[in-house]
């Protein structure tokens, strides 16, 4: 039986790219609707990691407003379709991920995005940043029943992309990636340039990388040799 290869296990938003412009241009437009004042990006990327929803609350919190479950939800769908049709207005990808991919791929390694975001939404931003062949797998919060920081969000696209979970990492930017890896018992390397409300030198990452290229000699240090 063939074994299966190593596998490297990406974070989208904060970690291979850049999306607060678009998230929070989300957000305003909700936020504008409301009568309510926007925020300008400087104050409110920190509020991105935790999901629409959550960027939803902390925003109407920011603002003074009340809002119950029932508006949430329907802002929330509202989100997701404007959101949808600006995805790539501002986002770009960090420095050195392109050059990070390839060189981890040329060591053997299976690539995958294990995301919050929505599968379809990730699928089409990953490819309007042209990177989204690079992936066995894309897998987003509804791919599975479940979610990080569920660690079986984590395993089961492991799974999907056929990579070894014995020899598998997660990079991640946020509580939700490092916990959920942590809780899989896979070593997770850390970017500490995404959408955290703590430092993640403070989460407990395996390793925290300043530059994508930094990030092969990372993975080889946790990942047995393929």
């Amino acid at each position: 039986m063939t074994a299966r290869p190593p596998i490297a296990v990406f974070d989208l938003d904060g970690t291979l790219a850049e999306t607060a412009g678009d998230l929070i241009g989300t957000l305003n437009v909700i936020l504008r609707r409301e009568g309510l004042q926007t925020l300008p990006l400087e104050q409110a990327r920190d509020m991105i990691g935790a999901g629409a929803k959550a960027l939803i609350q902390r925003g109407f919190t920011t603002a003074g407003e009340p809002l119950s479950t029932e508006r949430l939800d329907v802002l929330f769908s509202d989100f997701i379709a404007h959101y949808g049709d600006h995805l790539c207005e501002q986002s770009y990808l960090f420095p050195g991920v392109v050059e990070a991919l390839d060189a981890l791929r040329a060591r053997g390694f299976l690539l995958a995005v294990c995301t919050n975001k929505y599968e379809g939404q990730a699928v089409r931003l990953l490819g309007l940043l042209g990177i989204a062949d690079r992936f066995a797998t894309i897998c987003g919060r509804e791919t599975f029943p479940y979610f990080k920081p569920d660690p079986r969000h984590i395993t089961l696209t492991v799974e999907r992309a056929g990579g070894d979970p014995a020899r598998a990492v997660m990079v991640g930017d946020s509580r939700a990636d490092i916990d959920a890896a942590k809780a899989a018992g896979i070593p997770v390397v850390a970017v500490p340039f995404g959408y955290t409300d703590l430092p993640v030198t403070e989460l407990g990452p395996d390793r925290v990388i300043a530059h994508f290229d930094e990030l092969a000699a990372a993975v080889d240090a946790l990942v047995p040799a393929a």
